[in-house]
């Protein structure tokens, strides 16, 4: 029976979409619609188990966080979308208490209000008691032993100011241009995805947000809002980016470019720093629950893909992708082209001879290969160099990662940097009090920003010069290691003498 044309007749019953719970036959129900999915399981990024967990039942509670809403559309041909469903007649599951999600709710009762949040750390504290196990894990998760994502931040620590005293700096400007673009301050808010498991509206509230303070947004490939809802959301000539995971095939890619560009994208952000997902343990160990860790085998690839709620991000992302590729990119686009990810100076010279506009020195917010080095150190060792080969002025050089005060801000700007991209933060401030959240986040580093602006001895941005630095603690790689890690857990503590004797008796 062809059930796509008979849906336009009558609805499907919760019975018919229950006999298909196997992996021969595989239905599933998002939003009040059946779909066959039997030929996509194999398929799927985050592999087949979790599908066949909802065969035959209503996957839009699973779905939804992570998932833009027109996936479905784009990727299950039509004669796979069965039509609407008559959810009155869908068996409800009994869902039994998760005593977690009990305390998290009391938690949510009791929570401090907004206006106790005085800096961009108290958003993540707050965040961490509020949000969702699993989300929480996934946007707080680094690789490995988490000493990059925590260098980060701590390498902002090993820079000093050198102030200026007796400057005129009753009235202080902080506008400047990133790529050709006037904003209000230098940052602009990177792309993270999932927005929803923080937040049920997801990414547009950060688009909201970022036009409120005249700031740019970074659109994430893996965004929980499809790209258009994203886009639908700014207002008037509000300026946003488009963040890129190249695709294998690449006419998927140069569609998706040539519909950013079209919609108006002012900067192409090409990541270079995830030919492979990074090992996120965190994550991994409060994945989405009954994800299992099955292999996808795609081509002979037996790396294990179901890495939390990062599983959906690694199997359509090119490990091929090299320097051959980038004229191919400046053939398909007149948008600006900047590589996101680069972390050494010899790459950002080659992507300066390449020809391409801007570089994010960056290591994906210690996510992928742990102990590379922090973005303002390398920023540190780039600037110099490129002013000694006279390429300064070719290129924009930004960074992301670990920026959580306005003098973290001020630092990349006096070493150089056109600006900083911040990202978790953001997320931390909008999963906790949404929109009003990431409002205040913003003015907070704004107010920051001014005070300390004052307080180095800057009226604008061009007065920010590397001699208001010192950096000379910066190659320092002294990590301070929590007591939580790995090495730690498992290390025997060595006894001494008397203990030894105690023990025998």
């Amino acid at each position: 029976m062809n059930h796509s044309s008979q849906s336009t007749s009558k609805k499907l019953t919760g019975q018919e979409v229950a006999e298909h719970n196997s992996k021969d036959s595989c239905w599933v129900i998002v939003h009040g619609k059946a779909y066959d999915v039997t030929e996509f399981l194999p398929e799927h990024p985050g592999g087949p188990k979790i599908i066949l967990k909802y065969a035959g039942k209503d996957a839009t509670e699973e779905y939804e966080p992570i998932h833009p809403p027109d996936t479905l559309d784009k990727f299950l041909d039509k004669s796979k979308h069965l039509g609407d469903v008559d959810m009155s007649s869908v068996e409800k599951e009994q869902k039994t208490d998760d005593p977690d999600e009990l305390e998290r709710k009391e938690r949510i009762k009791h929570m401090p209000i907004l206006e106790q949040c005085y800096n961009l750390m108290d958003f993540e504290s707050v965040a961490r008691r509020v949000m969702k196990k699993t989300a929480w894990a996934y946007y707080s998760s680094g690789a490995d032993d988490e000493i990059t994502m925590r260098e980060n931040h701590s390498a902002f620590h090993k820079i000093w100011f050198r102030p200026k005293i007796l400057v005129d700096v009753e009235n202080i400007d902080m506008t400047t241009t990133m790529l050709g673009t006037p904003i209000s301050i230098p940052f602009y808010v990177t792309a993270t995805a999932l927005g929803k498991l923080g937040n049920p509206e997801g990414e547009v509230v950060l688009t909201r947000g970022a036009r409120k303070h005249n700031v740019i947004q970074m659109i994430p490939t893996l965004a929980s809002c499809s790209f258009d809802e994203i886009v639908d959301a700014k207002e008037g000539d509000q300026v946003q980016w488009l963040q890129l995971y190249v695709n294998k095939n690449r006419e998927i890619t140069r569609k998706i470019i040539a519909h950013a560009e079209e919609r108006g994208c002012k900067g192409l952000f090409i990541t270079v720093d995830a030919p492979q997902l990074g090992r996120r343990e965190k994550d991994m160990r409060s994945k989405f629950s009954d994800v299992g860790s099955n292999v996808q085998n795609t081509g002979g690839d037996s790396v294990d893909r179901s890495q939390g709620a990062a599983r959906a991000i690694s199997s359509f992302i090119d490990p091929s992708l090299s320097w051959k590729d980038i004229p191919w990119f400046k053939s398909v686009t007149k948008m600006p082209i900047i590589l996101k990810g680069v972390q050494r100076v010899e790459d950002v010279v080659k992507a300066v001879a390449y020809g391409v506009d801007g570089v994010v020195l960056s290591n994906h917010g210690g996510r992928q290969l742990d102990t590379a080095r922090s973005g303002i150190e390398i920023l540190a060792e780039v600037m110099p160099e490129l002013r000694r080969l006279g390429l300064q002025d070719r290129i924009e050089v930004f960074i992301d990662g670990g920026v959580r005060r306005a003098t973290d801000i001020i630092k990349a700007l006096c070493l150089g940097a056109k600006g900083v991209g911040i990202g978790r933060p953001f997320l931390y401030a909008m999963s906790a009090y949404g929109l009003p959240g990431v409002d205040r986040a913003m003015q907070l580093l704004k107010d920051e920003f001014e005070m300390n602006m004052r307080l180095i001895g800057a009226s604008s941005i061009k007065d920010l010069t590397p001699d208001m630095v010192d950096t000379r603690g910066l190659s320092m790689h002294s990590t301070g290691v929590p007591v939580d890690t790995l090495g730690l857990g498992v290390y025997d503590p060595l006894v001494m003498p008397q203990e030894m004797a105690k023990a025998k008796l």
